[in-house]
């Protein structure tokens, strides 16, 4: 082995931002599995194998080919606040 040589893998990106309740809020209504999972902690094979097997830690919408995520719930999971109150103005408008 060279003395420069790399070890381990090079291509694997670290995502060094936190994800904040206004971070979370800002994706919109939906969002997708990847970044549901990035949220909470878990990896991408683990979250479309607890979607495929509807174990995901919150709902997950199958929408043709793909999965959806609705912030809301994620927000609810995460205990973040006025997520209620978030719930309440959507059911009314």
């Amino acid at each position: 082995m060279t003395p420069n040589a790399k070890v381990g893998p090079s291509d694997v990106v670290i995502d060094d931002e936190v994800w904040t309740v206004e971070r979370v809020k800002s994706l919109g209504v939906m969002t997708n599995v990847e970044t549901a999972a990035q949220i909470l902690g878990i990896g991408r094979t683990v979250a479309y194998r607890l979607a495929k097997d509807g174990q995901f830690p919150v709902q997950v919408l199958r929408i043709g080919h793909s999965y959806r995520v609705p912030v809301l719930r994620l927000l609810e999971l995460l205990g973040a606040p006025d997520s209620a109150n978030e719930r309440d103005r959507v059911l009314i408008n």
